[in-house]
C-alpha cells in the first residue's frame, strides 16, 4: 500500500478515504483525496520510495463543526459541499454558496492583483489570520504557483521588517518556543508538538537577524519564512516542518523596554550557560526525531562557528560562491581560474568568514593547494592584517602579513577605497550589513579592475542595508559589470536598448536543495563537499549565453527544477563521501547504484505538491502526491462523473470504466442487504472480479475501524 488517510468526526461525520495500492482504489460517495501517495508503474519502483510527503497509516480526525474550520490543515473554507456540511455540522457556519478550491484560487489571485498595499501590511494579513492560518492547502498551492511574487513577501526583504515589528503584529503562535526558563524541561516539551514526524527544523536565537542585529524572540519570523520556502521550493511536507525560537534573552535595550515585547526580559545568556541550553534542545530533538535536519539560522558570529562545529549546517556562502564561479565563466575563463581571482570581502562577521572558508576550500580543490593570497578581508576598522591588536581568531587565517601587502602600498587598517584602488580586484563582495558602504568613489575605482567583467556583489539584507543599489553600481562602476545583491532590485535601463541585469543572490537557490538532498540521502552530517557540490551545480545551471549577458542565477519561477538538481548533487556527494545512510526503504546501496538522471528523478518524485480537481458533482483534493501515475489520473477523471448525493453510489458504468484500468472498487452501504443485491447484479459480468462490497455505517466508529482493517488486509503492501 502506498498511502492512505481516513478522516471521521466523532459524532457521525463522513469518511473520506482513498487507498492506493498497485491495482486498487477505494471510494465512497463524495471523495476527498486529502493526503495521497503516488501509485507507481511497478511494485519494484513503489518499494524504492518512502516519501517524506506521506502521513503513515490511516488517520482518524475527531473534529466537527467550527473545530474543522479552525484547523488550517483540514479547513476547505467555502469548498465544503452541502452534504459534507450536513455530516460535519457545518451548515450555517459558512456562506451558502459552495466555491471550489480552483475558484478560491482564482479569487485570491484577483485579490492579489487588485489590492495595492505595502508589503509589511500584506505579510500580517497572511500570517495573522488570512490564508496561512485559515487554509494551508490553498495557501501552499498559491505559494508554489506564485513563488516569484511571494518569495519577497514571506522571505527577504519583507521578513526583516516583520521581525522588527513582530510583537505588535502577533496574532497566532506558529512553531515552538524554548527559553532559558525551560532548562531541564525541554525533553518533555518537545512532545507537545502535535506532528508525529518532523523532517526539517529551522532554529534561531534571534541574535543576528539579517543585518538588523539582535531582535530576540521576534526573530521567529526567519524560521517561519525559511520553512515556507522549504515547502514551496523543496517540496518538504508542511506537516513535517517545525520553526523554533531559542529565547535566551536579548541585549537590545529597545526591546527590553518595549511593553509589547513577547520574549524574556533579560540580557542574553553567555558562555557555558548559553551552550547548555542549545545542547539540551538538540538532545530533545534527537530523542524524538533522530533523522530530522536542523538548520541553525541567523546566530551571531561568536556562536555561529561554535554551533557549526557541533552540529554542521551552512547557508549563504554557497550562493555567493556559485555566483562568483559564474563571473569566472562570464570572463570567458574556465572555472579553475577562480583560484586566480582577486576578491575583496567587506564584512568579517559569520557570513563573510563563512564565504571565505568555503571559497578557500574551492580554491584548494581546483589548484591542489590552499592560498589566501588573493583574498582581502575588511571590517569596520579597515583592512585586517596580522598586525592588528586583538585579532579575532576566526579572522586570523585571512589576515594579511606585512610582506603580502607592502608591495601594494597597503597597511593595517587601509580604507576600502584605498584597497580597491591598489588591489584592482576582480570581485568586490559586500557582507557588511552597512548600507551604502560601496559609495561613488569605491564604485568608480572598480572601473580599474584587472577583470574584463568585474563583479560587484552587494549581499546584505534587508534592502536598506545593501552596500549599494543596482542603479548606483551600473552608473559609477560601468555597464560592463556583473551585479548581484541579497535583496531584490529592478534591472537597470542603460539606454540604447541595453539592460543591466540584476542577479538576486538569494540563498533560497541552495538551501532547499541542500536540505532535501541531505534528508533523502540520510546523511549523518552535512559535509563541506556536499556544500561545494551544491554550489558547483548552481554555478553550472546557466547557459554560456546567459552568463555572457550577466545572468548568474536562474528565474525563481523554476525554483523546483533548481532544487531537484541541487538536491541530487548533494545526495550524490553524500554517497561518494560515505555519509549517506538512506531514507526509508531506499538504502545507501540503492542510492549508490542510481545514475545522475535517476537521482534527479528520485528527488523530484519525493517533492510534496498540491493538485485540485473539481466539478459540480465530485471534488478530489490531492495533497502531498508526488508524480501522479497515469491510471490514477484516469481514475480521477472517471470519478468526476459521480452523481450528486451522499448515497447514490458510483454506478455500474463507472465501475466498468474503473475496472478496465485494473482498479478494484470497494462499494459500501449502511444496509448490507442492499449492498449484496448490488453485487449480485454483477455476477456473470466482467465486473464481478473488480468490485467488492463491505458494510459501512459512517455514524459508527467500530464500523469505520472494521472497514479500515478490511482495506488494510486486502490491499496493504508492506
Amino acid at each position: 500500500m502506498t498511502g492512505s488517510e481516513l478522516k471521521n468526526d466523532e459524532d457521525g461525520g463522513e469518511i473520506w478515504l482513498i487507498e492506493l495500492a498497485k491495482n486498487s482504489l477505494f471510494m465512497r460517495g463524495r471523495v476527498m483525496w486529502r493526503v495521497a501517495r503516488s501509485a507507481v508503474s511497478s511494485l519494484r519502483q513503489s518499494r524504492r520510495r518512502l516519501l517524506s510527503t506521506a502521513i503513515p497509516g490511516p488517520c482518524i480526525v475527531h473534529k466537527r463543526g467550527s473545530d474543522i474550520l479552525h484547523d488550517p490543515w483540514f479547513n476547505k473554507d467555502t469548498g465544503f459541499p452541502l452534504t459534507e456540511r450536513d455530516r460535519l455540522g457545518l451548515r450555517g457556519l459558512l456562506p451558502p454558496r459552495v466555491i471550489s478550491f480552483e475558484q478560491q484560487y482564482v479569487r485570491f489571485s484577483l485579490w492579489k492583483k487588485i489590492l495595492k498595499v505595502n508589503q509589511i501590511m500584506l505579510y500580517p494579513l497572511r500570517n495573522g489570520g488570512f490564508l496561512h492560518d485559515r487554509n494551508e492547502t490553498l495557501y501552499y498551492r498559491v505559494l508554489i504557483d506564485n513563488i516569484k511574487d511571494f518569495a519577497p513577501i514571506i522571505y527577504t526583504p519583507t521578513v526583516g521588517l516583520v521581525c522588527q515589528n513582530y510583537s505588535g503584529l502577533f496574532r497566532r503562535p506558529r512553531g515552538m518556543y524554548f527559553s532559558a526558563k525551560d532548562k531541564g524541561e525541554m525533553m518533555s516539551m518537545i512532545y507537545n508538538w502535535p506532528s508525529q514526524q518532523v523532517d526539517m527544523i529551522v532554529l534561531t536565537d534571534g541574535s543576528r537577524i539579517l543585518g538588523l542585529g539582535d531582535l530576540g524572540v521576534q526573530g521567529i519570523g526567519i524560521p517561519i519564512g525559511k520553512l515556507d520556502i522549504y515547502v514551496a521550493a523543496a517540496g518538504i511536507n508542511p506537516q513535517r516542518i517545525l520553526p523554533v525560537m531559542l529565547d535566551v534573552g536579548t541585549n537590545n535595550q529597545k526591546l527590553l523596554e518595549d511593553r509589547l515585547y513577547l520574549g524574556l526580559r533579560q540580557p542574553r545568556l553567555e558562555g557555558e550557560e548559553y551552550l547548555s541550553i542549545v545542547d539540551e534542545f538538540m538532545e530533545a530533538v534527537h530523542a524524538r526525531w533522530p533523522k530530522a535536519i536542523v538548520q541553525f539560522e541567523d546566530f551571531q558570529m561568536k556562536w555561529a562557528f561554535e554551533t557549526l562545529e557541533r552540529y554542521r549546517k551552512k547557508g549563504t556562502a554557497g550562493v555567493a560562491l556559485a555566483g562568483l564561479l559564474g563571473t569566472v565563466r562570464a570572463q570567458g575563463l574556465a572555472l579553475t581560474d577562480f583560484a586566480n581571482q582577486k576578491i575583496v570581502v567587506v564584512g568579517a562577521g559569520s557570513a563573510g568568514l563563512g564565504f571565505l572558508k568555503m571559497a578557500l576550500q574551492a580554491v584548494s580543490r581546483m589548484s591542489g593547494s590552499a592560498s589566501e593570497s588573493h583574498f582581502f578581508l575588511l571590517d569596520k576598522d579597515g583592512l585586517i592584517t596580522k598586525e592588528r591588536k586583538c585579532l579575532d581568531p576566526a579572522a586570523a587565517p585571512f589576515a594579511k602579513s606585512q610582506g603580502e601587502i607592502e608591495g601594494l602600498g597597503l597597511s593595517e587598517g587601509s580604507s576600502l577605497t584605498e584597497v580597491v584602488k591598489k588591489v584592482k580586484p576582480h570581485v568586490l563582495l559586500g557582507l557588511s550589513g552597512v548600507g551604502g558602504i560601496f559609495n561613488e568613489e569605491v564604485l568608480k575605482a572598480m572601473r580599474e579592475s584587472d577583470s574584463s567583467k568585474p563583479a560587484i556583489f552587494a549581499m546584505s539584507n534587508p534592502t536598506a542595508n545593501a552596500e549599494c543599489t543596482a542603479a548606483e553600481a551600473f552608473k559609477h562602476a560601468g555597464e560592463n559589470i556583473v551585479f548581484a545583491s541579497g535583496s531584490p532590485f529592478e534591472n537597470v535601463d542603460l539606454g540604447n536598448g541595453k539592460l543591466g541585469h540584476v542577479n538576486q543572490a538569494n540563498n533560497m537557490y541552495l538551501f532547499p536543495g541542500i536540505g532535501l538532498g541531505s534528508l533523502l540521502s540520510g546523511a549523518r552530517i552535512i559535509t563541506d563537499e556536499m556544500m561545494q557540490a551544491a554550489a558547483r551545480c548552481l554555478a553550472s545551471y546557466m547557459t554560456d549565453e546567459e552568463i555572457q549577458r550577466g545572468v548568474l542565477y536562474p528565474s525563481i519561477d523554476c525554483i523546483r527544477d533548481i532544487t531537484a538538481e541541487v538536491g541530487a548533487a548533494v545526495l550524490r556527494a553524500a554517497v561518494a563521501e560515505e555519509v549517506a545512510e538512506g531514507h526509508g526503504e531506499v538504502g545507501p546501496r540503492e542510492l549508490s547504484h542510481m545514475s545522475k538522471d535517476e537521482t534527479v528523478r528520485y528527488v523530484k518524485d519525493n517533492m510534496w505538491r498540491v493538485t485540485f480537481i473539481w466539478d459540480d458533482s465530485c471534488e478530489i483534493s490531492m495533497v502531498a502526491e508526488p508524480a501522479i501515475h497515469p491510471w490514477l489520473k484516469q481514475a480521477a477523471k472517471i470519478s468526476k462523473q459521480l452523481v450528486s448525493g451522499a448515497n447514490k453510489g458510483i454506478g455500474f458504468e463507472i465501475c466498468r470504466q474503473l475496472a478496465s484500468h485494473g482498479i478494484t472498487v470497494v462499494l459500501t452501504a449502511r444496509d448490507e442487504n442492499k449492498g449484496l443485491q448490488a453485487i449480485n447484479q454483477l455476477k456473470g459480468s466482467a465486473l464481478s472480479d473488480h468490485v467488492i462490497f463491505h458494510q459501512l455505517d459512517v455514524t459508527d466508529l467500530e464500523s469505520i475501524a472494521l472497514l479500515a482493517k478490511f482495506i488494510k488486509s486486502q490491499f496493504w503492501k508492506a
